[in-house]
């Protein structure tokens, strides 16, 4: 509608905009179950609608693409929502930050593996699969990838702030460590496919971590 002065006001209706947001979170939902079961090729934008209970324009409408819509159930699942908040800066990531010794730094990063192994471990092995026949998912694994090491960089250099690594330990070398360690393969593996308890799982993450970092005095 035109103001006073004959320009258009943007509208905006909070009940609309709620509505649009759920309609976003039935779809990735939707997209989520069917990429892991079927896997990222064989589930079509038209499936994902059907779930859904929406109209496939209102898939494309919304997200435009399935690599799209493939990285936005990824991001959701590794931050658990849809807020634009990055990883590091959520407050389960708090405690990795808070730590005040080596050890208790890798403890708590070994807690957010385990939680996003929880949530991602399934959607990651999608993105794993289908990298080899499809272009746009094959950078996307390769995102992935470098994003993950990026990650046990931070972890790493935290780690060596609040106290010594193990001797002899280049930080290019304790970066990698974690970067083998803080992927969801393992919680697949181990907890999805072997059914260890996360109890266990995280205790065996953060041992391997203190062990790869900081040495058999810190176990």
């Amino acid at each position: 509608m035109p103001d006073v002065n004959g320009s258009r006001r943007t509208y905006h209706s909070p009940v609309r905009a709620e509505a649009a947001r759920r309609t976003r979170q039935a779809i990735v939902a939707a997209a989520a179950e069917l990429f892991v079961e079927r896997g990222y090729g064989a589930a079509s934008l038209r499936d994902v609608a059907r779930v859904a209970g929406v109209a496939r324009p209102t898939v494309a409408a919304a997200f435009g693409s399935k690599p799209a819509l493939l990285r936005q159930v990824l991001d959701e699942a590794l931050a658990g929502d849809d807020e634009p908040v990055p990883v590091a800066q959520r407050p389960w990531f708090a405690p990795v930050w808070q730590a005040t010794d080596p050890g208790a730094v890798l403890d708590a990063y070994a807690e957010v593996c385990t939680l996003i192994g929880r949530r991602a471990a399934r959607i990651f092995e999608v993105v794993h699969q289908g990298a080899g026949d499809a272009a746009e998912v094959g950078g996307l694994w390769t995102m992935l990838t470098r994003n993950r090491r990026a990650g046990a960089e931070m972890v790493a250099r935290h780690t060596a702030e609040t106290g010594p690594l193990r001797p002899g330990l280049a930080m290019d070398q304790a970066i990698d460590h974690l970067w083998i360690l803080n992927n969801p393969a393992h919680y697949a593996d181990l907890v999805l496919e072997r059914h260890w308890p996360e109890h266990d799982f995280r205790q065996w993450l953060a041992h391997q971590m203190r062990a790869g970092l900081l040495g058999p005095d810190h176990l």
